[in-house]
């Protein structure tokens, strides 16, 4: 459901509208169905249960990123995210408000700069075939979800990609068959609803250079895509928000200027332990996506915010041990 603000231009004659969506803030929570079904309760900070993502939604969020993988085994913390469970959790977030976006990891399980596997199903695919592998699936998660009366206003093809999907034939080696791919999704995904926007997702977001480098060559190769997709995580760097804040700013802005794109960061998170400077780092997160020129800095979510460390054992959650939630995403619904 999108939030419109308006802004009304009026002469003489005639009066225009243009409809500007709402800042999207929100959440990956590709966890929370498993989370309940091992019978893990969330609470309010009045240590009354209540749902998830009502929970979220009340420190404002309006927006959830759900991941999709193939052919998921049943493990806890990385399975699951069928394109069935994810057509399920999409259709309960709708219908709470929520805006969605589908994250395509293209593998059985966690794809991100260190693996890219490709599914068990395509291993011994010819690169043909695994060009028809990424429109089909793209387009019939997609189908699925369009039968089930959700359209996903963002679809992201592939999960932090600095070094390609779908390796070896996706490698950024080859970025000329990286390209290929990354457009079957983008074509799949327009094939559905040409309104969907397409996002490519990189990760450390402070990381000019990088974004530079990759963009460049999805340029030569002529990539297709609507939105810039950024990871913002200064504790895998080893280094304090404050260090590295400043970075990410330049980075989105220049990717605007230099791509004509719009950006959006697609995954931040801080450390559990550390709620009030998690609280800052998301303050200062939003603060540099909405000072975009022109509306181009879309949103920011966070990556699985209720996944508490007692049950995920990752511990870049915003979640208490006691099934409540940090002050920390008190940052959302404070801009």
């Amino acid at each position: 459901m999108l939030l419109p603000f308006l802004f009304f231009s009026c002469s003489s004659t005639k009066q225009t509208a243009t409809i500007v969506p709402a800042f999207a803030k929100g959440a990956d929570v590709g966890w929370l169905p498993q989370m309940e079904a091992t019978g893990y309760k969330f609470y309010d900070t009045d240590g009354k249960p209540k749902d998830a993502l009502q929970l979220l939604k009340d420190r404002g969020m309006n927006s959830v990123r759900l991941r999709v993988w193939v052919n998921p085994n049943d493990d806890k913390a990385s399975g699951h995210c069928s394109p069935a469970e994810t057509v399920a959790m999409a259709v309960r977030a709708q219908k709470m408000g929520m805006r969605i976006m589908i994250n395509f990891h293209y593998s059985d399980s966690w794809a991100d700069p260190a693996k890219q596997f490709k599914p068990k199903a395509w291993e011994n695919h010819s690169f043909k075939q695994l060009l028809a592998d990424v429109y089909s699936h793209t387009f019939e998660v997609l189908r699925l979800l369009k039968a089930a009366n959700v359209t996903p206003e963002w679809v992201q093809v592939g999960n932090e990609i600095p070094g390609g999907m779908l390796w070896p034939e996706g490698k950024t080696s080859n970025f000329e068959q990286l390209a290929k791919l990354l457009n079957e999704g983008y074509e799949a995904t327009k094939a559905i609803d040409p309104k969907i926007k397409v996002i490519v997702h990189l990760d450390e977001g402070n990381n000019n250079e990088k974004f530079r480098w990759f963009f460049d060559q999805a340029t030569l190769f002529k990539v297709k895509y609507d939105v810039i997709g950024f990871s913002y995580y200064p504790f895998w760097i080893k280094k304090d928000y404050s260090e590295t804040i400043s970075d990410l700013a330049f980075n989105l802005n220049d990717m605007v200027s230099r791509y004509g794109k719009e950006v959006m960061v697609v995954e931040v998170g801080g450390e559990d332990e550390r709620p009030q400077n998690t609280f800052e780092l998301l303050t200062e997160t939003i603060k540099a996506v909405k000072a975009v020129p022109n509306q181009k800095g879309l949103g920011v979510m966070y990556w699985e915010p209720q996944g508490a460390k007692s049950w995920s054992g990752y511990s870049l959650s915003a979640w208490q041990s006691d099934g409540k939630p940090s002050m920390a995403l008190d940052a959302f619904k404070e801009q």
